[in-house]
């Protein structure tokens, strides 16, 4: 995906230089188009020869609801990205870029409980491992 960053960046110095954003859109339209997060995380599934049941099962979702995440009949919160993330064994930078396709906020390490969950990524935690660590902090639980 390096490439996919660098054309990110050239489009953000272009944006950053335009003079009317109306003909930034209509110029560079295609370039902006993004892939939905229900097909992005079944091309995880393939990329990483795993079944979305056993991602689901790995990020203590309710095996319904993370069926419908799969198949685009339900949008997940911040928090639902997180447990796919965490689903997906993936480390910070991962779970960043899928945060980013989920079109929701950065993990920050600045915030005691993004602090908690970026340790858990790197650390391959499991859920009810992070789920502990919150309580422990006094921290609100993923999903709560």
């Amino acid at each position: 995906m390096p490439d996919a960053k660098k054309e990110t960046a050239d489009l953000l110095r272009r944006l950053i230089k335009a003079s009317n954003i109306i003909r930034f859109i209509e110029m560079n339209s295609e370039e902006m188009e993004t892939i939905s997060f229900h097909d992005y995380i079944n091309v995880l599934c393939t990329e990483k020869d795993v079944l979305p049941a056993r991602v689901i099962e790995k990020a203590g979702i309710e095996r319904t609801f993370g069926h419908q995440l799969f198949n685009g009949r339900r949008n997940p919160s911040r928090d639902k990205v997180i447990q796919l993330a965490l689903g997906f064994d993936m480390d910070y930078n991962e779970a960043q870029d899928l945060l980013q396709t989920a079109q929701k906020c950065a993990l920050y390490p600045k915030i005691k409980r993004d602090a908690v969950i970026i340790f858990a990524l790197e650390n391959k935690l499991p859920f009810f491992e992070l789920q502990e660590t919150l309580y422990e902090l006094s921290l609100p639980l993923i999903s709560e």
